[in-house]
């Protein structure tokens, strides 16, 4: 699909929408949002006036504009318009926090900032100065140009600018542990290649589909399922404006009838308990998770509760999408499938030795969707892009299927006795115990020693020393003796980024601020345990 599109070398991402139009299905639905419904036709006249005004407003080509929007039919027009004429957008959450708006601002030299009106006050309090400009939908003031205002205003007709495919096209920022977010910085080309490797080859996506994903535009994963994905595709894309609470997706589900539903675990496992969820997923043919991985408690409880698969897979923001994949009709539980087509997936040792064969070790993926470089991160580039691979800081188990299994995190394996221990392996087994709806796992340093320490969710009224040591039992019952946590606290509710991700830094400052403050109880193996209640 589209291959007559990208012979050349001249690319401009924004076309993605124009073909659907040449293609005949200009009148066919592209954007559903709270604000608007979109046609291709509709959504690409739209794409080439917010182009003209951006560039009545000064910008000019590989210059940054920060967009801070939510999910709502101005996204895809500002994103798109502003790769039109060679502009790079730079999408960012709202939700952020106010110094990390600011970094993004100064750090990507913007000068122009795209917001809905709700958002202004907050952010020219935290990013205003001499050269920012704003342009926002429904405000209007000194320095402040109205959007549709503005946009009424431009021609509906633009051709786009010769852009280079290895011109920069989009950043993205990309959170960590520690440190400020680091700008991913992703050329024209790299949009087509998830979409043509994931979209079309493994998701099968067609232009009768409704997409509807629970993840934001602004992050990689929620770019491809709400933008690229359908649109390449000639699809349906299906906008939930506010935060992705799942009362408020099941009523999404029942009112547009996606075919395809992207999601992430923990709101996968929340909508699997809403009471009234039953009858909101008749028209999804599959789903697809991502993010972190899937545990298979959730994938059960879908195939029983909905008769569904979840298609799991991993990717990430330097990657663009999912290059490592289970299939639709091919799911093996608990794993990250095979590598998506287009992409080629190995492991190293300690050393960077390559590993052959059924093995654990780092992960590192090729693909021509490898961002170029993190912006202002010259070190940190060297050592994570390190020729053609990627190395993606996760440990993974290659089995003798070819499946890819999360391991965990390089930096989250836990080293107690001596012998390895992974948090993930230990969070899957603390999820099938019926008291527990989620759990977070990290180490901690208990005066001298090493100790594994659970933050439990429980299902029902709160935790105590008898469950505690119900958990420690039924994990040692399940792995390997020494493989069980030491610390139990019980929380209301495990801290989550933006994209509902586990905060394991969060957990670590947690844990330390548990070994100090208590007493471990020595148990009848000797080995000290505490547990407590908090409200957090």
């Amino acid at each position: 699909m589209h291959q007559q599109h990208r012979g050349g070398e001249l690319c401009n991402v924004s076309d993605i929408v124009g073909w659907q139009v040449d293609d005949g299905r200009g009148s066919a639905r592209a954007v559903v949002a709270d604000d608007a419904v979109l046609t291709y036709d509709e959504l690409r006249r739209q794409i080439n006036r917010a182009g003209h005004l951006l560039h009545d407003l000064g910008v000019r080509r590989e210059q940054r504009v920060l967009l801070v929007l939510g999910d709502t039919s101005v996204f895809p027009v500002l994103f798109l318009g502003a790769i039109r004429i060679g502009a790079v957008p730079v999408p960012v959450s709202p939700l952020d926090k106010d110094e990390n708006l600011r970094h993004f601002l100064d750090d990507s030299y913007a000068e122009l900032v795209v917001t809905d009106a709700p958002m202004v006050e907050r952010l020219r309090s935290a990013c205003d100065g001499p050269t920012v400009r704003w342009l926002a939908r429904g405000v209007s003031g000194p320095g402040i140009t109205e959007l549709d205002g503005g946009l009424s205003a431009q021609s509906d007709e633009l051709d786009p600018a010769s852009t280079h495919r290895d011109d920069m096209a989009f950043w993205l920022y990309s959170s960590g542990s520690t440190g400020k977010p680091k700008g991913v910085v992703h050329l024209q080309h790299d949009m087509y290649v998830t979409c043509e490797s994931y979209a079309e080859r493994v998701l099968g996506l067609q232009p009768e589909d409704v997409a509807f994903s629970t993840t934001k535009l602004f992050h990689a994963y929620g770019l491809g399922n709400g933008l690229s994905f359908p649109f390449w595709a000639g699809a349906t894309a299906v906008y939930m404006s506010g935060p992705p609470k799942p009362a408020l997706i099941v009523e999404m589900l029942r009112k547009h009838r996606p075919s395809v539903f992207f999601s992430v675990p923990a709101l996968f496992a929340a909508i699997g308990r809403e009471e009234d969820a039953r009858d909101a997923l008749g028209s999804v043919r599959f789903c697809v998770s991502a993010a972190e991985p899937l545990p298979t408690t959730t994938i059960e409880r879908w195939r029983n509760t909905f008769n569904l698969e979840i298609v799991d897979g991993i990717g990430s923001t330097e990657m663009l999408h999912i290059y490592c994949s289970n299939r639709p009709g091919e799911i093996h539980p608990g794993s990250s499938g095979w590598p998506v087509p287009g992409y080629d997936v190995r492991l190293v040792d300690d050393e960077g030795v390559v590993i052959d064969g059924p093995a654990v070790g780092a992960l590192q993926v090729r693909g021509d969707s490898c961002a170029a470089y993190y912006w202002h991160q010259h070190e940190k580039t060297k050592a994570s892009m390190i020729g053609s691979w990627f190395a993606t800081g996760d440990r993974y188990e290659r089995r003798e299927d070819g499946t890819y299994v999360y391991v965990g995190r390089a930096d989250d394996m836990l080293k107690i006795g001596g012998l390895w221990v992974s948090p993930v392996d230990m969070e899957h087994v603390l999820r099938e115990h019926p008291s527990v709806t989620d759990v977070g796992v990290v180490g901690v340093r208990a005066g001298d020693i090493s100790r594994i320490a659970a933050f439990v969710e429980v299902a029902a009224g709160i935790g105590d020393e008898t469950l505690a040591g119900e958990l420690r039992t039924w994990c040692k019952e399940r792995m390997r003796r020494y493989e069980y946590p030491h610390i139990v606290e019980f929380v209301e509710s495990l801290p989550r980024t933006l994209t509902g991700k586990v905060q394991r830094f969060r957990l670590r400052e947690w844990a330390s601020d548990a070994a100090t403050h208590q007493q471990a109880a020595e148990t009848a193996d000797g080995v000290a345990t505490m547990s407590n209640v908090q409200e957090r």
